[in-house]
């Protein structure tokens, strides 16, 4: 396919009327013009199309119409198109996509070049193949060679771009996209447009890199290792960034996959024709694949247009825009046929299959798109009328806000979408999309006079059939659809805000800085069944379990037993979960610390979210870890170990439940699992795993892991002893090449357990050596050996990939460093010298690598051994007094913590036992820091600001709050 000639230039020009084909030229067009227009280069291409393709040019190197010919060549436009998804950043071909050193680092990229829209004029899709029947009649849509069935299709690709073409370091003016081969890059599902430019434009991402991320995601390749190892083919774009542009690839071909299945379906029931095939292959949402394909499915009753076209007034709709000047429509009356009795039910006919043909062209439904754009275009909500009179009013007053409610599309916030919809589905609300009257005055006089103006001179009873059937169109047919897409259009936008933010809501819990060096009692408060305790040492191991009745008259006697179990096990912190009796649980160990009950113990408590604790507590991993454990004892355990190290504990609970949404069950359910999924293995890879000391549970969300693969490295560890390297991972059952290179960089190893475990093991076998006679344990020495001559490398402790290792190696004989000294200061010096002398881009160059492997490099080997990405941010605010909802004044400055963030603000707590809201408004760069700046909303849960009372309304438990600063 890659010898196909170009099309154009590399800067087309924008064709003159005299070079457009006739399709092009004309308001409507005949079978007549079409014959007259021949393609310049017709056959010049056929004999380089695949062997199996064969067979179909050289029929149609029989004479035929020119339309089949014009076809071909249009198909070929379209097959060079599909080519644009390759990326070939070198100039061999052998040389793989995915070798970053290739790439230019100091060089922006480059988006690909655009070819200039062409210029349209009027066009009759509907009726453009009435000749091609028998075209379609045997054409069977396949994946394997979609370009050659796709020439039964009509001129579909006359808009296709040209090959692209990228810059890089190897060819700067630009190296056109070839075909690699085995390397290509191909979609299963083929359509009339451009996957990569379909993408870009849905993104907002530059075609390149779109083009690069479908070859990662196609080669299998995770998020976390894309967005670490793979920056310089991504323009080092964020981990969210490539969730989303994921989240639109998928639904891309969810599009595809739907629209040749209903084409088969379609096909199989007899139904398919040239015009409704090229209307399929033209759609690029489900919307717009509903839209042409309704009328068609089983146990549909047909369309006004339908049942009028089996009455045979179809030539009579087509000659009143092609050949006026004949067309009688009083031949058409038969007086004993319904529809056909009179002269009314003929026009109305002949109103309804025109009406069918412009609400399904391409061309008409653009422009009415791009005038609504111009034009106020408001959504309106009001109280429904049945829910006013029956409805609960405890549920009507939730959505007072939009009883009477209306706003521009454009201006209307996600929140606001969710909280209509939320309303609708209840009944409680009538939600409609209102589209002003100029949109439908301009729309009709644009049909008339231009788009659908007839060739001939037009009687006045034919102009106002005309007339009619425009806006006939626009009232039952484009109005409808307009309205379903711009509300589908919102709600799509806004469910994918509400996941993105609940996404960005859990990475920031989950990265929230462990308090390890310390033993902890964590407390799930309760009344009648009384407060859960668990003490747990500086390693997460249970000490001591109990459960202590508080609030039933023996606070005294329980406050004897705490003190006993604190000064026990030298325990100065307490873990309090924010669940029942929460508020009165602070207020108890509050008092007790005020008065010094615990000295000599200086004791500090604070407060962390339980939710999520008590389906953990009930589940079989709770089970298996803790299995003779009582379940409300397990929650108590589960608190306590979300303040020591919240990562490891909360991925043990569905990301769903841990409850730092907003609208989460009104949105797709399958969205927010996989991508509370994806942060979640984002933010494990990225923290890193201790690979002999982390559980089978946290081993799960390593990219490129799953359960079995972690189940079989916890089966290894326990029968082969601990991991000595990375190498050694390649020996476990099911990590295969490609495993191993998403997983290799997330997983550590502590280098003095290895250098202890390898030194006894050395003397383990001396000593068995001198032991023994020669050969009496030969099996068991063979064995041991193989293990004992594993030996450590000192950079699977850092973030480097292995195939980054030579790299590292020749940077660290550059700088004369040893790879026993990463992490220490003199490391730190000697990189410092070396860069601050050649910069980074000169140093890279040196090493015949980019910039970003090479930051990566130096990062993995100066940071101090240990070190953990969860430093960096907040730890849980610890606190010795509590503060009542009733002490607060208005003006009052106060220091809290972020609970959860949403579009229209963030809630604080501010140890009262009810959360603070700060409106976004409040929210301003210059009340953040530097680096909360470049945060989406500035601030995510766990974070400490200092805020401002600025309204307390004590009946509804409502605070109001201004942000000072963030601490």
């Amino acid at each position: 396919m890659s010898s196909l000639p170009r099309r154009v230039k590399s800067v087309p020009k924008a064709p003159t009327s005299e070079e457009l084909p006739s399709f092009l030229k004309s308001t409507s067009e005949s079978e007549e013009e079409e014959e007259e227009w021949e393609p310049k280069r017709k056959i010049a291409r056929r004999p380089r199309l695949p062997k199996k393709t064969e067979a179909k040019p050289k029929k149609a190197a029989a004479p035929r119409p020119a339309v089949a010919r014009k076809m071909v060549k249009k198909v070929a436009i379209k097959e060079e198109a599909d080519v644009s998804l390759l990326i070939a950043p070198v100039e061999d071909n052998k040389m793989p996509l995915l070798k970053p050193k290739e790439e230019n680092p100091g060089t922006k990229p480059k988006s690909l070049n655009q070819m200039p829209e062409v210029p349209k004029k009027m066009e009759v899709n509907s009726f453009e193949g009435k000749n091609q029947n028998s075209l379609v009649s045997d054409e069977k849509p396949s994946t394997s060679v979609p370009v050659v069935k796709q020439e039964k299709c009509e001129e579909f690709a006359f808009d296709e771009q040209p090959s692209k073409k990228i810059r890089l370091n190897a060819c700067p003016e630009g190296k056109p996209v070839k075909n690699l081969g085995g390397n290509k890059i191909k979609e299963e599902f083929e359509m009339n447009w451009d996957i990569v430019q379909a993408l870009s434009e849905i993104t907002n991402v530059e075609p390149w890199v779109c083009a690069n991320l479908i070859r990662l995601f196609q080669e299998e390749n995770t998020i976390p290792f894309i967005a670490r190892y793979r920056k310089e083919l991504i323009n080092n774009l964020e981990a969210d960034a490539l969730r989303e542009v994921q989240h639109a690839l998928e639904e891309l071909r969810t599009v595809a996959k739907k629209t040749h299945t209903m084409i088969q379906k379609l096909k199989k029931e007899g139904k398919l024709s040239s015009c409704l095939l090229k209307g399929l292959l033209n759609c690029r949402t489900l919307e717009e694949l509903d839209h042409v394909s309704s009328p068609y499915k089983t146990g549909s009753k047909g369309t006004k247009a339908q049942r009028a076209k089996q009455l045979g007034l179809e030539p009579a709709a087509l000659a009143l825009l092609q050949n006026p000047v004949e067309l009688n429509l009083f031949s058409y009356i038969r007086p004993n046929t319904k529809g056909l009795a009179n002269i009314q039910e003929v026009e109305a006919g002949v109103q309804h299959i025109l009406a069918d043909i412009f609400a399904k062209d391409k061309d008409t439904l653009d422009f009415v798109r791009k005038l609504c754009q111009q034009r106020y275009i408001s959504i309106q909500s009001t109280l429904a009328k049945v829910s006013s009179k029956n409805g609960n009013e405890k549920d009507i007053d939730k959505f007072q806000l939009y009883h009477e409610f209306s706003c521009n599309i454009k201006n209307i916030q996600h929140h606001q979408i969710l909280a209509i919809n939320r309303g609708e589905n209840l009944k409680i609300l009538t939600v409609k999309v209102n589209i002003p009257d100029g949109v439908k005055n301009e729309f009709c006089w644009w049909c008339v006079n231009e788009r659908w103006r007839p060739k001939q001179f037009l009687k006045p009873e034919f102009m106002r059939l005309l007339r009619s059937s425009v806006e006939d169109a626009y009232k039952r047919l484009i109005y409808p659809l307009l309205c379903r897409e711009f509300r589908s259009k919102l709600t799509s936008d806004a469910e994918k805000e509400s996941v993105m933010m609940f996404g960005r809501n859990l990475r920031q819990l989950l990265l929230t800085s462990p308090v390890r060096g310390r033993a902890l009692m964590g407390v799930d408060p309760g009344y009648k069944h009384g407060c859960k305790l668990a003490i747990i040492s500086p390693t997460s191991q249970i000490l001591h379990t109990d459960v202590v009745y508080l609030h039933s008259g023996q606070g005294f006697r329980e406050a004897e037993k705490i003190k006993r179990l604190l000064l026990q096990y030298n325990c100065s912190t307490v873990v309090i979960g924010n669940g029942t009796a929460c508020r009165e649980t602070e207020a108890y160990f509050a008092d007790l610390i005020m008065k010094k009950y615990f000295a000599p113990l200086d004791v500090v408590y604070c407060i962390v979210s339980e939710a999520g604790a008590s389906i953990y507590s009930v589940s079989p991993e709770a089970s298996k870890e803790m299995p003779d454990l009582d379940p409300n004892l397990r929650s108590a355990v589960s608190i306590a170990r979300r303040v020591q190290d919240p990562l490891a504990e909360l991925v043990k609970i569905e990301p769903k439940h841990i409850g730092v949404g907003m609208y989460q069950h009104d949105v797709s359910q399958t969205l927010l699992k996989a991508t509370l999924d994806s942060v979640v293995e984002e933010c494990v890879s990225f923290v890193g795993v201790d690979i002999n000391i982390c559980s089978e549970i946290l081993l799960r969300h390593i990219a490129g892991l799953n359960t079995n693969r972690a189940k079989n490295i916890i089966e290894w560890r326990e029968k082969n002893g601990p991991f000595i390297n990375r190498e050694q991972l390649k020996e476990v059952k099911g990590l295969g090449p490609k495993t191993f290179q998403q997983c290799a960089g997330f997983i550590r190893f502590n280098q003095e357990y290895i250098k202890t475990f390898c030194s006894n093991k050395k003397n383990e076998l001396e000593n068995r050596a001198l032991l023994t006679k020669a050969g009496a344990l030969g099996k068991k020495k063979s064995k041991v050996t193989s293990c004992a001559s594993q030996q450590p490398n000192p950079l699977d402790q850092t973030c480097i990939h292995p195939e980054s290792y030579h790299i590292a190696m020749r940077f660290l004989s550059l700088i004369g460093g040893n790879a026993n000294d990463i992490g220490k200061s003199d490391m730190q010096q000697k990189v410092n010298v070396v860069i601050q002398k050649e910069g980074l881009e000169g140093t890279a160059k040196r090493l015949n690598t980019t910039m970003h492997t090479l930051q990566l490099i130096i990062d993995g080997l100066t940071q101090p051994e240990g070190y953990d990405i969860r430093t960096d941010f907040d730890k849980p605010d610890f606190k010795r007094s509590i503060v009542c909802l009733e002490d607060l004044n208005v003006g009052a400055i106060l220091t809290g913590k972020v609970e959860n963030a949403t579009p229209f603000g963030v809630f604080v707590d501010i140890g009262v036992g009810k959360a603070g809201l700060i409106p976004v408004r409040s929210i301003t760069e210059a009340k953040l820091s530097k680096v909360k700046k470049r945060r989406s909303l500035g601030l995510g849960p766990g974070e400490r600001v200092e805020v401002k009372v600025l309204n307390v309304d004590i009946p509804r438990l409502r605070i109001t709050l201004d942000l000072i600063r963030v601490l």
